[in-house]
């Protein structure tokens, strides 16, 4: 998805629950499969999506008689609620949802907490490049708030699903990065907790088990990161049969050889 601009007068957040927002309330959109068609085209980024993409993307293989008129009626009413939801009637209040001969399409929206998140994170690539850690983990501590749940969640339909699954591994791929580093930073003390409780809701996530070895390390606890690692091992060869991979053996190497050391400040082993 490419980010736009919001330039409408009303934020939509997909980052959990669908919003849409205005100044002075949040625009009731109306029924589950209703929020679904919306959700579909703000994915659009302005594009046209025609009839039958759009029902294959909320009902799949196995669609309604009536699916084209239920698309029309769903239509009709997001109008209705983007045209005269709370602070309507003012210039520019509402996106235009019109059909253009092609398909339908949603024009001056877009899923502005994405766009958001987007610009945080790349603004925190670029202090990190430039040896600002201390501000890229602020700015990536920042764009992991902006999540309020599952994306979309709640939302119908196997576009939307597999949208999702991807953004779930985008998620996490985000908090590898911002507990790596604050560890880097020195906080590996800090970080064992949480890495506990994600390693435990994926237990098979290597780059997960490699941080965790790490930050047990840094912290002064070379007994424990070893732990971890014979713990990431025996799941990793009861379920795939393997043995683990490069990554994940070379923090499992690093801490044998002591390296790299603790951080400063990091209590020594027992």
């Amino acid at each position: 998805m490419t980010d736009g601009i919001r330039v409408a007068g009303i934020r939509f957040e997909l980052l959990g629950p669908l919003r849409a927002l205005r100044p002075d309330g949040e625009v009731p959109l109306g029924p589950p499969l209703q929020r679904s068609v919306l959700a579909v085209l703000l994915h659009q980024d302005g594009g046209a999506m025609p009839y039958d993409a759009l029902v294959d993307a909320v009902w799949g293989d196995e669609p309604p008689s009536r699916a084209r008129a239920l698309v029309q009626k769903y239509v009709s009413g997001l109008r209705h609620a983007l045209a005269f939801g709370p602070g309507a009637g003012r210039p520019g209040a509402a996106p235009e949802l019109a059909w253009t001969g092609r398909g339908y399409r949603l024009a001056g929206a877009a899923i502005d907490d994405l766009r958001e998140r987007h610009d945080l994170l790349r603004t925190a690539g670029e202090a990190r490049g430039s040896g600002d850690l201390r501000g890229a983990g602020e700015l990536a501590v920042r764009a992991e708030s902006l999540w309020r749940g599952v994306y979309a969640e709640g939302l119908a339909g196997p576009y939307l699903e597999a949208e999702r699954r991807r953004w779930a591994e985008e998620r996490v791929r985000e908090r590898e990065a911002r507990l790596e580093g604050e560890i880097e930073r020195g906080h590996a003390r800090e970080c064992v907790a949480e890495l506990t409780r994600l390693v435990a809701a994926h237990p098979l996530r290597e780059p997960l088990a490699g941080l965790l070895v790490l930050a047990l390390h840094r912290a002064g606890r070379p007994a424990e990161a070893l732990v971890a690692y014979g713990e990431a091992r025996a799941r990793i060869a009861e379920a795939t049969a393997a043995e683990p991979g490069p990554a994940l053996r070379a923090r499992y190497e690093d801490v044998l050889r002591g390296t790299p050391a603790p951080l400063p400040g990091s209590p020594p082993a027992a």
